[in-house]
């Protein structure tokens, strides 16, 4: 079964070879995102399941192994049960972190996860946060596949998916995450490619046009082409799509990200989220190793 997180671990896992002596700093600061009960801190500093998947991938792909933790981790992660007082996307995180550890569930607690997943199934065959949607969006079914791959489960009825998501495609040649909108926005394009790779949907290659001109003259790319500066999400998920693509990335915009990533750098081994963002934490240091991993291939 072919996995999203799987791929973007086998991506990321490249980034060290442009970190250079900096992979240690990287690997010891999503060491220090994990508390003592087995959780990786938010930006509030608070155990998350959200935060702990990219803090699990981001030792994954540093090379440090999560050994020391998995214990930890798996009582952790116990404490959620098959997640009922979670709301759609810690579910899904749930699932990750799940996959992630690499250790067997209890019986029926995959099936009990994807019952509840299903359930936020929208009535156009997307998925959406809240239960009984009519319309779904791009990162609900990104949420979604993610979460059925990780727990190796089908997705039931995949062309609904694939249906939900032409309904979010844009005059400008994009996608957005919501229906009737004008304009496209790189993050949900690039899970739109994500997921019609995924199910082996062929993309015009003018989509990958389109990403290409969200490239910022600075470098790095823009969450949709009105946004005040880059971010660093927005270009690890552009790079990523243009991959799904085959789509070359230019050397000036090659080198030109590069730059943009650097000037993210912290030597506390985390990257800041975009030049106005004061926090560093897991999520956007592993968006940073996503985005590395691409500029080295």
């Amino acid at each position: 079964m072919r996995s999203m997180r799987l791929e973007m671990l086998q991506v990321a896992r490249l980034a060290p070879k442009l970190l250079g002596d900096s992979a240690d700093l990287v690997r010891a600061f999503f060491e220090r995102q994990f508390w003592a009960e087995g959780g990786a801190r938010d930006r509030a500093g608070r155990p998350d399941l959200y935060y702990t998947i990219f803090a699990l991938a981001g030792l994954q792909a540093g090379g440090g192994g999560i050994e020391n933790w998995e214990l930890k981790i798996e009582n952790w992660l116990r404490r959620f049960g098959d997640g009922a007082a979670l709301d759609f996307v810690h579910l899904g995180a749930l699932a990750r972190c799940w996959a992630a550890v690499g250790v067997e569930m209890r019986a029926g607690l995959a099936d009990a996860i994807v019952s509840r997943i299903e359930a936020h199934r929208s009535r156009d065959g997307g998925y959406d946060a809240e239960v009984g949607a009519e319309f779904g969006n791009a990162y609900g079914c990104f949420v979604a596949l993610g979460a059925y791959q990780d727990l190796q489960r089908e997705l039931p009825e995949p062309l609904r998916m694939v249906q939900c998501l032409k309904f979010l495609e844009t005059p400008d040649g994009a996608w957005a995450n919501a229906r009737g909108l004008r304009i496209g926005s790189t993050n949900a394009t690039a899970a739109a490619v994500t997921l019609l790779h995924q199910l082996g949907v062929p993309v015009h290659q003018s989509v990958g046009d389109w990403l290409l001109a969200q490239a910022h003259p600075d470098g790095g790319f823009l969450a949709m082409p009105n946004a005040p500066m880059p971010d660093l999400l927005s270009t690890a998920t552009a790079l990523h799509a243009l991959a799904c693509l085959e789509k070359p990335v230019p050397e000036p915009i090659r080198e030109r990200c590069l730059d943009f990533i650097d000037t993210l750098w912290s030597a506390e081994g985390g990257f800041h989220g975009h030049w106005a963002d004061d926090h560093l934490d897991a999520e956007y240091t592993f968006y940073g190793l996503l985005a590395l991993g691409h500029l080295s291939l």
